[in-house]
């Protein structure tokens, strides 16, 4: 069946020109009206539209930045004319374009203009990362990296405290030059002793509300900084980016979007969730797409604005999609504890290797609510960061209780709870139940599972840790992600992770937990344009909807479960445009 869109005053109408179940394309007597021809289409694939209305076909049309139809062969060539691209697929598989569901775009950008630190296997490797970045450096020049995960090290120095080495080494390499490296997590960093001396840091120094200064059994900081402790070098940071022209700060954030663009692209995702930008840099985002310059469809979260001035200003920068559109604006984000990997997961009992703590707080409960009354009153969505079992079973309270004062429905305002990582198995139901999204990156809980026991026990880890099928089970819609720079911007890794929860060591974590195939490709797709009101837009190759679409070389449907990681992303498209090619 060819199904084929068209415009009218009245807006988008699919119409059926062809159901014969029995057609031949070669009969002379078939005969089409057709009212527009294509501008591109793809033949002899295997395409997944995502879509139970059409399921698998073998070819599309594109018009414009919409698809134009889905079909046979046979079909779809009858919409091809002199102007018409063709694409011979030859079998390859063809899907909407991964969402990503939840990242953060400039940092993406940043990370690859500091020292990446993800792949490291010891101490000793960081050290000499810095010291080469040094000895290019100017005196008084800071360096910056970030990615580096105790846990998944090789080996850690003996004299490490709390698991995490001390700054000693950092400290003789680099005594002019302050060195921030940031945790993969983001929760936590490690500065050398000249950064601590910048901020201010020392013996009598209190650790900030939500945060902790580590030190050593002198009561020394050890150069670890957990969660809010690394804000207390906000104002020496602010001065050393003055020395930035306005020019210079625009060029450096120019690179930053184009550098994770190209990234996301690479990866065959089409539209990020961006977790949380602030009113400036929406503005930025704002003029980028005024000139044409975004390449990927953002979808953009409030973050790091008082109650105060989201009250005077969210009405300013609500923006909803229509035509082809790469920026929207309707989400805020919060963040109501920090990692588990930096012992800030705010959990219902202590962490079991670290006995005094259950955790953090980062922001309150009663603040998170009044950022929620204001949502409601303007239409913004809620998504707030929750990794810890407490901090899920709070902001579920909260969510429930803001919602009854408020005398709304909860299920239509389609709020989230970002990572849902260790949820209290009392708690999975009223993610269903009250019609909360969990989005949640898979790849969190194959990274993190070697180690997540050593921080809960066993016993605590299974019953607790990404829930998965649970969720599905109690009627909890899902989305996926990478948390990038957390982790990689690899969605075809995070699918890996969602159908097989197989570990680096081999070992599957929970696998009682695994996604199927279809789910899996749903929570990337168009689960995520659900949880951005933008399922009429986006996530199923569907007639009319935007013609975001990646060209792989396996089918992941149907290839053996060793065979998808080695998948490549063979051709991105957005809005129709070729944006990537391998």
């Amino acid at each position: 069946m060819l199904v084929k869109k068209y415009k009218t005053n009245f807006g988008l109408i699919v119409v059926i020109l062809l159901a014969a179940c029995s057609y031949d394309s070669d009969d002379p007597q078939i005969r089409v009206d057709i009212e527009e021809y294509a501008d591109l289409v793809l033949l002899d694939g295997d395409i997944a539209t995502v879509d139970s209305n059409y399921g698998i076909v073998s070819a599309m049309a594109i018009k414009d930045y919409e698809i134009l139809a889905v079909g046979s062969d046979d079909e779809v060539r009858q919409l091809i004319n002199g102007e018409t691209k063709i694409i011979e697929l030859n079998g390859r598989f063809v899907m909407p374009g991964f969402i990503e569901g939840h990242g953060h775009f400039m940092s993406l950008g940043r990370s690859k203009q500091i020292l990446d630190l993800n792949e490291v296997n010891n101490w000793g490797e960081i050290v000499t990362k810095v010291a080469i970045a040094v000895d290019k450096a100017k005196p008084g020049e800071w360096i910056f990296g970030r990615g580096w995960h105790q846990d998944k090290w090789q080996s850690v120095p003996s004299d490490a405290v709390d698991g995490v080495p001390i700054n000693e080494t950092l400290n003789k390499i680099s005594p002019e030059n302050p060195v921030i490296l940031g945790h993969a997590s983001g929760h936590a960093a490690f500065w050398n002793d000249a950064a601590l001396e910048i901020a201010g840091v020392n013996n009598e120094t209190i650790d900030p509300e939500g945060g902790t200064i580590v030190r050593d059994s002198t009561g020394k900081a050890t150069g670890l900084m957990r969660e809010t402790a690394q804000r207390l070098i906000r104002g020496p940071r602010s001065e050393y980016d003055g020395r930035l022209t306005p020019q210079q700060i625009e060029l450096q954030n120019r690179e930053r979007v184009k550098l994770a663009a190209e990234e996301s692209l690479r990866h065959g995702i089409t539209s990020f969730h961006d977790a949380g930008a602030s009113f400036e840099t929406i503005d930025f985002f704002k003029k980028l797409e005024s000139e044409g310059e975004l390449d990927v469809r953002l979808y953009v979260m409030v973050r790091g604005e008082s109650n105060a001035l989201m009250e005077q200003a969210l009405p300013q920068y609500k923006m909803v999609s229509e035509g082809n559109d790469f920026l929207t604006v309707r989400s805020i984000k919060r963040q109501i504890d920090g990692a588990l990997g930096a012992h800030g997961a705010w959990l219902l009992d202590p962490y079991l290797d670290l006995p005094e703590t259950d955790g953090l707080v980062l922001e309150t409960v009663e603040d998170i609510s009044g950022t929620a009354e204001i949502a409601v009153k303007h239409g913004f969505q809620v998504n707030t960061h929750a990794i810890g079992d407490r901090a899920n079973r709070e902001t579920l309270d909260l969510y429930e209780s803001i919602w009854k004062k408020l005398e709304v429905n909860g299920k239509q305002l389609r709020w989230r709870i970002e990572h849902a990582q260790h949820i209290d198995p009392e708690d999975v139901p009223r993610f269903g139940g009250l019609g909360v999204i969990a989005s949640i990156q898979a790849v969190h809980g194959t990274s993190d599972g070697p180690w997540i026991p050593s921080r809960l026990g066993d016993v605590r880890a299974k019953a607790t840790s990404q829930p998965w099928r649970d969720l599905f089970n109690t009627g909890a819609i899902i989305t996926n992600g990478t948390d990038v720079p957390v982790e990689r911007i690899d969605p075809i890794a995070s699918y890996y992770s969602s159908v097989t929860r197989r570990m680096i060591d081999g070992q599957a974590f929970y696998p009682e937990h695994k996604m199927t195939r279809e789910e899996a490709l749903q929570t990337y797709t168009i689960n995520n344009a659900y949880a951005a009101f933008e399922e009429n837009y986006k996530g199923t190759l569907s007639p009319g909807k935007y013609a975001d679409f990646i060209v792989l070389s396996n089918n992941l449907l149907t290839i053996e479960d060793s065979d998808i990681p080695s998948t490549t992303i063979d051709m991105t498209f957005v809005g129709g445009e070729l944006k990537y090619q391998r």
